[in-house]
């Protein structure tokens, strides 16, 4: 990474089904501690343009980055965070797919007992949740009226998103964190420790669902703070 006398910056990359408002509380939380921070709205249409995307907004940065991503998110990280200004990765209950991997290979064998997201059959290329098992399945911990606009909110996501494979893992060389969300049902804890174990992450566990980027807003802040402070 280039050397820079600028303060790192924070860059958050949202998941499949939702947009980037809803980091607002992570936002407010990072901003009132004086952190400059950026939120990518990814089109959700291909992993190659989210990635265009995050690459675009890391480019805007004055320094370096603590690049962090949500869900299908993390797979935009991992392949978004090998730009030279990334100087560390934050998965925040998220995909971290290696080098061949979409995220459609790691969803697509669960184990006896895990959770299996309500996905809908694509239809004209894009998927959505079922919108009566979006609370319990995404939104566990987040009061039902919220859980309800996120369900008839969602943003379509794309199948060619779900299938973009990784060319090459920025956790393989960049510092990684991981906050595993032990009541997920979307992804469950012990696929979440086995990509984190594998990235090298370092691990922070909290009890919390899927939206945890909103019932748990603090944990989430005080990792990616740890990801900062650490950044020379």
């Amino acid at each position: 990474m280039p050397e820079s006398n600028n303060p790192p910056s924070v860059v958050l990359v949202h998941g499949g089904f939702v947009d980037g408002s809803g980091w607002l509380p992570v936002y407010r939380l990072l901003k009132n501690e004086g952190r400059a921070v950026s939120v990518v709205q990814n089109p959700t249409l291909s992993l190659d343009g989210d990635v265009t995307a995050a690459r675009h907004t890391i480019d805007a940065q004055n320094g370096p980055v603590v690049l962090v991503g949500h869900s299908y998110g993390g797979a935009v990280i991992t392949e978004a965070g090998n730009h030279p200004n990334v100087a560390a990765l934050v998965y925040v209950a998220a995909f971290a797919p290696d080098a061949g991997e979409s995220v459609n290979t790691l969803i697509a064998d669960p184990p006896p007992g895990a959770p299996v997201p309500p996905i809908l059959p694509p239809k004209d290329g894009f998927l959505l949740l079922d919108r009566e098992k979006f609370h319990a399945s995404f939104a566990g911990d987040v009061p039902a009226d919220v859980a309800e606009f996120m369900a008839d909110s969602q943003v379509p996501w794309g199948v060619d998103a779900l299938g973009g494979t990784i060319t090459d893992p920025a956790w393989r060389s960049k510092p990684s964190h991981y906050l595993l969300t032990t009541d997920d049902r979307m992804i469950s804890a012990p696929a979440q420790r086995s990509m984190a174990e594998r990235a090298g992450a370092t691990v922070v566990e909290v009890p919390a669902s899927h939206s945890v980027f909103l019932s748990h807003p603090e944990a989430v802040a005080g990792l990616i703070q740890t990801a900062l402070n650490e950044v020379r």
